[in-house]
């Protein structure tokens, strides 16, 4: 029973803390092998539907098992932030999504990262663990279901009835012994707005989706020459694509979020069609000086530009 109101306290105490950095919802589960995703994981891959993006055939089984990244890992924090933005971009703009508006939002997140297991350590003790932000071998989406934050949507995005989709999601794994939380059931029904609206028609089943034909691979995994098949398809999107969440019906429930670091470079949402057609590397460095659209350098933007032109 002590035990039991150990746990209890410790969960709470995490949460508060979570909400008090900023975090949208933070919810815990328990650190163990991930029986239904393994399947769904090596189908995906076997089918090639990640392009090249080679880096998700890597570390398959700590993909699956926190416990491989972390020794002795008994909980799965997870937590999400939002990322929707207070204004957007002028509509007559090529495109960038959401959550490219600001400072990347590894270094962001990374930062309240440590400062939620320095406050564990602080008030709870010698507490192992470690924090993630979709650069490691971690299944982001399938642990904050597990943890209730949302449901895996038909376009593959968690969702939560509250707040929709647009927010990162992270991880702290550690080997503390908290409080589950359980699961939310599916709430997106009969809709099939996301797989009606998709561009280039990735969502190839409800909650099934082909990376290779997604735009955001396109414009910011493949390094390649974009395929001229594809040619017409983007929908005026440069980097990333937010359609099947912007036709969403939960992302009626998207707030703007309160992060000044997410904030854009003030000429970003101004600039027209024009403006990024003639963009110069210096005008780039400016604008995106710690954005992720750093990522697809220079270069790759312009690639980006001229096959929308």
């Amino acid at each position: 029973m002590i035990q039991q109101s150990l746990r209890e306290k410790h969960t709470e105490m995490i949460k508060t803390e979570a909400q008090r950095l900023g975090f949208l919802s933070c919810g815990v589960s328990k650190a163990d092998f991930l029986e239904e995703e393994a399947p769904r994981l090596e189908q995906w891959l076997k089918q090639g539907m990640h392009g090249q993006m080679h880096y998700m055939e890597n570390h398959f089984d700590k993909r699956l098992d926190p416990r491989l990244l972390v020794p002795g890992a008994q909980s799965v924090i997870s937590l999400l932030l939002n990322y929707y933005p207070d204004e957007q971009q002028n509509e007559e703009s090529y495109k960038i999504s959401k959550y490219a508006y600001g400072e990347d939002y590894h270094f962001v997140i990374r930062d309240k990262l440590k400062e939620l297991l320095a406050f564990i350590r602080d008030h709870i003790g010698e507490v192992d663990g470690r924090g993630f932000v979709d650069s490691a071998p971690v299944l982001d989406k399938a642990w904050a279901a597990k943890s209730g934050l949302g449901w895996i949507g038909k376009h593959s995005n968690l969702l939560s009835q509250k707040v929709g989709s647009f927010y990162f999601i992270a991880e702290l794994i550690v080997d503390l012994p908290l409080v589950y939380d359980t699961p939310v059931t599916d709430h997106c029904g009969s809709c099939t707005a996301c797989i009606d609206a998709c561009p280039t028609q990735a969502i190839i089943a409800p909650y099934q989706v082909d990376g290779s034909k997604c735009i955001s691979y396109f414009t910011i995994e493949l390094k390649d020459e974009l395929p001229s098949a594809m040619s017409g398809q983007f929908d005026d999107w440069m980097f990333g694509c937010d359609v099947c969440q912007d036709v969403c019906p939960w992302n009626r429930f998207s707030s703007p979020h309160a992060e000044p670091r997410f904030n854009p470079h003030p000429e970003l949402l101004s600039m027209t069609k024009r403006d990024w057609e003639e963009i110069t590397e210096e005008v780039f460095r400016k604008v995106f000086k710690k954005s992720a659209v750093k990522r697809t350098k220079f270069s790759g933007l312009n690639r980006n530009i001229t096959f929308l032109e």
